[in-house]
């Protein structure tokens, strides 16, 4: 994304990396001058490669430095740094054949051999779109017929963290029944004053609430890392995220209890939009201090989520349905959710 010479500001993205959970963006921590580039794009490296040289714009001199490592963790497989993301391969001769991973693995699916693809991508990488677009009938029923489908990288990377998970982390669970009429009725007197870009959703309503309790309830706000909890201060609430083409994602809404509905609303979009785009950044996937949620959409009623480690806690919130309610000794109907708590009993015991 960035070439020689081109100057850079502190948070300004300069690379995409592709790994298994999508492509990230890789930022920037301090005011810079990029001086060169250490390896092509679409090249496919081990975590800690350096990608780039660069010095501070009131240096004297050059100074050196290294790109951050590739900030996905618990995840099976070496990122590759690329924006299309063409890994080469060699042919025997000279001559190099670029291909993406992705592109790569669904050829191998379709028992296509490379020499079949012609590619459209920058400098005739071979891409996704490219394999699946390639006329192969000899081979389509082969992958019809497999009886083992092995698990994406995604799915792979979901069950090396969830398998850990459930190891390493003595969960207990707190389940309640809340009448949501009060949250629902608010919701619907301020968005029925408020044009259609400023309304609110369940969700963003879901995500604050969880933030203002927390407030209250800090031992759930924090990460267990090498036997210690280290509680943190910003209330930065990860997202659960489900992509169209399957898999997770979790990525972090910064200081989400400081926020007012203004920045919370449009920030909440926007982070779902980039995570099902495959365009999240570094911070976001890394700073989430507990996860929310919901499965109220897909209509279940009650979720019993499993903490993402390291974090110590998460929220699963149901769909809003119409049960009976006890009022004043009286049967009444009220809109009602369901909301679980899973918590890590290392740090808490679910008696306060």
């Amino acid at each position: 994304m960035i070439q020689p010479g081109e100057p850079v500001k502190r948070g300004q993205s300069v690379a995409a990396i592709e790994t298994n959970k999508g492509i990230l963006e890789l930022e920037i921590f301090e005011d810079a001058v990029f001086d060169q580039l250490l390896t092509e794009v679409g090249t496919e490296l081990a975590v800690g490669t350096v990608l780039a040289t660069y010095h501070t714009a009131s240096a004297e001199g050059n100074a050196s430095a290294t790109a951050p490592n590739e900030p996905i963790v618990n995840t099976p497989k070496k990122p590759v740094a690329a924006k299309v993301a063409p890994a080469a391969q060699s042919t025997g001769a000279s001559e190099r054949i670029k291909i993406s991973p992705l592109a790569r693995r669904r050829a191998e699916e379709l028992g296509i051999t490379l020499d079949q693809l012609v590619g459209t991508g920058a400098e005739g990488a071979i891409t996704l779109h490219d394999v699946e677009h390639t006329t192969s009938p000899s081979t389509a029923p082969e992958v019809q017929q497999k009886p083992v489908v092995s698990p994406t990288d995604m799915r792979a990377s979901i069950a090396a963290a969830m398998a850990r998970s459930k190891r390493d982390i003595p969960h207990y669970y707190l389940s309640t029944t809340i009448n949501f009429a009060p949250a629902e009725n608010w919701l619907a007197h301020r968005n029925a004053q408020c044009s259609i870009k400023e309304r609110l959703v369940y969700g963003v309503l879901l995500v604050k609430a969880v933030a203002k309790a927390l407030e209250q309830f800090p031992e759930f706000n924090g990460k267990w890392i090498d036997d210690q909890y280290h509680a943190e201060k910003n209330i930065n609430v990860g997202v659960a995220v489900s992509l169209r083409e399957g898999g997770l994602v979790a990525p972090a809404l910064h200081s989400v209890n400081e926020q007012e509905w203004a920045t919370l609303m449009p920030a909440f979009l926007d982070l779902i939009n980039r995570a099902r785009a495959h365009r999240l950044r570094h911070s976001e996937f890394m700073d989430a201090t507990i996860t929310v949620t919901s499965l109220g959409e897909q209509g279940v009623e009650s979720v019993f989520p499993i903490i993402y480690p390291p974090q110590v806690a998460i929220i699963g919130f149901g769909s809003v349905v119409e049960r009976p309610w006890v009022v004043e000794g009286k049967l009444e109907a009220r809109r009602v959710i369901t909301a679980s708590l899973a918590a890590d009993h290392r740090v808490s015991d679910g008696h306060r």
